[in-house]
């Protein structure tokens, strides 16, 4: 059953990335919109449910809340690197995106797909009731997951190929993810641990790349408004979820 629900999330996820494809002449919409998602994901869906699973304090911080930052510097590190290295080759920092953060980002997500379809194997282990409601929230935000691992891939100057690529990856992920649980269950601690690192890496994606160019060529105020309904979105999927 856990495996059929996970072809949901499979469906869905290509869903999102074909709506990231189709919507290509409001560039700035889709980037805002995938903003919005991310922030969303991030604060209402990725840090409670890190701070509940790896609750142990480091001197008196949250562990989970030591990985968010760790993983936010550690995305702030590999792209000064990369740029730093195009530099050194005559490249204009501002002027070209490293195709690997791109990637590197969507492999992010695509590990949390599978962890999305672990989570879809544990609940249904538990019982029935509680797998149909984790498998809900899990279906309704893969959209989200699809239309950002595609958007992703493709803002930072891969190929069209590479983002399909990365896109049917991710949407494959969350039935291997489920899939998996058959044999093997992941401990909370480290799940948790795996939660805060991601969602500090992808808060810093949204703040510092996906957001700022959404508004650089059109700071319309629709692009705003994007931005607030893919938060609004996963409040509301969370809250259903609930």
């Amino acid at each position: 059953m856990a495996v059929f629900v996970a072809l949901g999330a499979f469906l869905m996820t290509l869903a999102g990335g074909w709506t990231a494809q189709r919507v290509t002449d409001r560039r700035h919409l889709v980037l805002g919109l995938a903003g919005g998602l991310m922030l969303g994901v991030v604060g209402l869906d990725l840090l409670p449910e890190a701070l509940e699973a790896a609750g142990d304090e480091v001197f008196g911080v949250p562990a989970a809340l030591l990985l968010f930052v760790a993983g936010f510097l550690l995305a702030h590190l590999v792209e000064r690197l990369l740029a730093a290295r195009r530099a050194a080759h005559g490249a204009d920092e501002h002027g070209q995106r490293s195709p690997q953060v791109g990637l590197t980002a969507a492999a992010a997500m695509v590990g949390h797909s599978a962890m999305d379809g672990v989570a879809i194997g544990a609940a249904f282990q538990v019982g029935g009731g509680m797998g149909a409601a984790v498998a809900m929230a899990v279906i309704a935000h893969d959209f989200a997951d699809g239309f950002n691992t595609y958007t992703l891939t493709s803002l930072y100057g891969n190929a069209r190929r590479r983002a399909i690529a990365m896109l049917v990856a991710d949407a494959l992920a969350p039935v291997v993810g489920a899939a998996s649980t058959l044999l093997f269950t992941i401990p909370e601690g480290a799940l948790g641990a795996y939660l805060g690192l991601f969602g500090g890496v992808l808060l810093y994606l949204a703040a510092a790349e996906i957001l700022p160019e959404a508004h650089h060529e059109h700071p319309a105020r629709s692009t705003l408004l994007c931005t607030v309904a893919g938060a609004a979105f996963i409040w509301l999927v969370v809250g259903i979820a609930e």
